[in-house]
Parts: C-alpha cells; sequence; structure tokens
C-alpha cells in the first residue's frame, strides 16, 4: 500500500455536508501546493498513473472516463492512448437542460469547454445519462478515497447519480494523488456511492481485502 496517506482533519464534531467542504477546502489548497501538472507535456507521474488504468481496464473494450483539469490526477495521456488503442471512451457531457449525459471522445482537439465552470467535452452526439451502461468500467475522479471506498468528490453529485445506472458488475475506478489515500473514515450521506479500486501513480488496488485495507489477498500493482 501507498505510505504517503495523509492524515486529514478531525471533522466528527460536523454534520457530514460541512465536514465533507471543509476537506474539499484542504484537499484541494494541497493539490495547489504540491500536485501541480506541468504546463506542456507530461510528466513521470502522468505516465505511472497511466500505465497502472491501463493494466487495470486491460482488454476492456468500452470505458467512462474523465478529462482531467487544473491540479487533478492526470488523466489526458491516458486518454490519447486508448484512442490509440481503438478503445471507446464515454466521457460526461452537460446535456439539454443541465440533463447528466455522455459523449464519445473523438480526440484531445476535438474537446472544448462548453459551459462555463465544466470540463472539456467533446462533439458529437449527446448520448443519455443510460449511455453508462455501455461501459465495462468507469473511472471517476475524486478528492480523497478512504479504505472503504468512501469517496471525496468535488461536490456536484454528479456521479452519484450516474453511477447507479452503470452495467452490473461494472467495477468503478476512483484516481487519486498518492497522499490522497487516507485512512477515514470520510463524511458521507445517503446518496454517496463507494468506490471498487484506487489508482494512484504508485500502485491500483481493488478495495476488498486490499493491502490499503489492511487485509491479505489484494490485488494490486506497484510501478
Amino acid at each position: 500500500m501507498s505510505t504517503q496517506a495523509r492524515v486529514l482533519p478531525d471533522t466528527s464534531s460536523l454534520a457530514a455536508g460541512d465536514a465533507k467542504e471543509q476537506l474539499r477546502q484542504v484537499l484541494r489548497q494541497h493539490r495547489a501546493a504540491h500536485h501541480r501538472h506541468p504546463e506542456h507535456g507530461h510528466n513521470a507521474t502522468c505516465r505511472r498513473l497511466t500505465a497502472h488504468i491501463l493494466q487495470a481496464i486491460a482488454d476492456m473494450n468500452t470505458v467512462a472516463a474523465y478529462v482531467s483539469v487544473g491540479h487533478e490526477p492526470c488523466t489526458r495521456l491516458l486518454l490519447e492512448q486508448l484512442e490509440e488503442s481503438g478503445t471507446g471512451v464515454l466521457l460526461p457531457v452537460l446535456g439539454p437542460h443541465l440533463s447528466r449525459s455522455w459523449g464519445y471522445f473523438r480526440g484531445l482537439a476535438d474537446l472544448a469547454e462548453r459551459s462555463p465552470g465544466r470540463p472539456p467535452e467533446p462533439s458529437g452526439e449527446v448520448l443519455p445519462a443510460t449511455a453508462i451502461a455501455d461501459a465495462e468500467a468507469v473511472i471517476i475522479p475524486a478528492l480523497a478515497v478512504d479504505r472503504s471506498g468512501r469517496r471525496l468528490g468535488q461536490g456536484g453529485g454528479w456521479y452519484d447519480r450516474v453511477l447507479p445506472l452503470r452495467r452490473r458488475g461494472a467495477p468503478v475506478f476512483a484516481v487519486v494523488h498518492d497522499d490522497e489515500l487516507v485512512a477515514g473514515p470520510l463524511p458521507t450521506q445517503a446518496h454517496d456511492a463507494p468506490v471498487d479500486a484506487v489508482i494512484t501513480p504508485d500502485e491500483w488496488f481493488l478495495l476488498e481485502g486490499s493491502a490499503f485495507a489492511g487485509g491479505n489477498g489484494s490485488t494490486h500493482s506497484r510501478g
């Protein structure tokens, strides 16, 4: 398991929503200070993370992913390599009337910021939220993940609403920086959907029985 997991502030006295907002602020500040992406090109961290994601989704024909922005773990190199391999990639799209929708990745040059505050989105046909059922795995962003698969997202609730629509048995992989694996427990609310696995530049593993959870028989890979 990663030895860099951070200890977050104690928010146990706060309501879950307030605790989440406090932790988001702390984690965003830490990302800005410690996880800056190169202005141009990719570094060794991007390449290690990409390699682990490719291991996790090996032999899959279609996956759902996202376009990294700001200080998020880099997925743009991954998208390039998936396009080269012919893997179908669904990306989030803010559809008509602010609906949660999907679109197929058509190359980095095709991506554009089509709505203020949204990550870049592909052109082409806008697919309904249920299109996630075409994906054999779902790769999602997170600010932190704890040992039980609790995920702290950005606060929009986008994935909490679409993940229940994925196909039966499709794993959900949360992507975080190495030091964003936390002992937890992270605060949760009734609508929060847990993840099945974690991918970092250092390793990837399924959470059930994983080394991170302190159990045996984990499925993980070190770079």
